[in-house]
């Protein structure tokens, strides 16, 4: 996607359900068929937003499982915090213009993408983990307060970008951006929000959401901020706690070579099975998406 004012380029993939039999290119990083006929009209669309310093293929598997479901699926990477450019993945910039990458994902997904005549506008949901979760949050309608960052820094001390930010006094007062397109959204593992959201900030997040924890966190997610924030919703979501797992455990079942580069992705506590996980993760995402996307002839318009 090329760059706009306010905007960098982004690169990302798109998953689609595929008319062709067989697996073309089974070896590769991302098994399919390149640019297949694809199979069926009036689709779902599903975007997703990676966590902090992430990728586009943190989640391929769940975005295939729901590609072969009838689901187009699109991931982009947000620039400045992905795992090749963490260059601004500690200043306010990422937290602002996360959600506006995404809406510029959907915007691309319905108007100069290809085959943008085949996505049903009226069925769009949204899966994102750790940070992109919080870009979720955003995206249907969350309103952060950036000040409230304030105490955490001074508590904490913390030498961040963000917290120099707040210190100086230069906090965001930015609109969010929200996107009312998206119908229904899964959430797994929101990072430590810090007071950034209150019940009024997330009056306005009312479609379903299916809100997911791992039970012991890790990488700046405390298990009972997700409770807290389940509390803090309009709407209760379907709330769902994985036994045994950590932060990573949502991240796509490493390969080898990642397992060897990148432990902490890949590293499950003790008895935790990911690809196990994964399936019923992944079930679970479809199940949801077509329950809360249905057709307009099914009467949930």
């Amino acid at each position: 996607m090329p760059a706009e004012a306010g905007g960098s380029a982004l690169a990302g993939v798109v998953w689609t359900p595929c008319a062709a039999r067989g697996v073309a290119n089974e070896g590769a990083a991302l098994p399919g068929v390149v640019r297949c006929p694809i199979d069926g009209n009036r689709l779902p669309l599903i975007v997703i937003s990676h966590g902090r310093r992430g990728s586009f293929l943190a989640h391929s598997d769940t975005a295939a499982a729901l590609a072969d479901a009838g689901f187009v699926v699109a991931a982009i990477n947000h620039p400045g915090d992905t795992a090749k450019d963490s260059s601004r993945t500690d200043e306010f910039s990422v937290l602002l213009e996360r959600p506006a990458d995404i809406k510029r994902l959907t915007d691309f997904m319905l108007g100069p993408w290809e085959n943008a005549a085949v996505v049903d506008v009226r069925r769009i949901g949204l899966f994102g983990f750790s940070r992109g979760a919080y870009t979720g949050l955003v995206v249907v309608g969350g309103n952060p307060d950036f000040g409230a960052l304030a105490a955490f820094c001074e508590k904490a001390a913390a030498s961040t970008q963000k917290c120099q930010d707040v210190r100086a006094g230069r906090v965001p007062t930015d609109a969010p951006v929200h996107d009312p397109r998206i119908r229904a959204a899964i959430l797994a593992d929101p990072p430590l929000l810090d007071g950034l959201f209150t019940r009024e900030r997330l009056s306005g997040v009312t479609m379903p959401i299916l809100l997911w924890r791992s039970a012991l966190g890790g990488d700046g997610v405390a298990p009972e901020g997700i409770d807290a924030l389940a509390q803090l919703l309009p709407v209760r979501p379907d709330y769902r706690i994985v036994p045994n797992s950590s932060h990573f455990s949502f991240v796509i079942p490493c390969p080898p070579k990642l397992a060897e580069t990148a432990p902490v992705l890949c590293t499950d506590p003790p008895g935790f099975d990911r690809r196990a996980f994964h399936r019923e993760f992944n079930d679970a995402a479809v199940a949801f998406f077509r329950m809360h996307l249905r057709a307009a002839e099914d009467g949930h318009d």
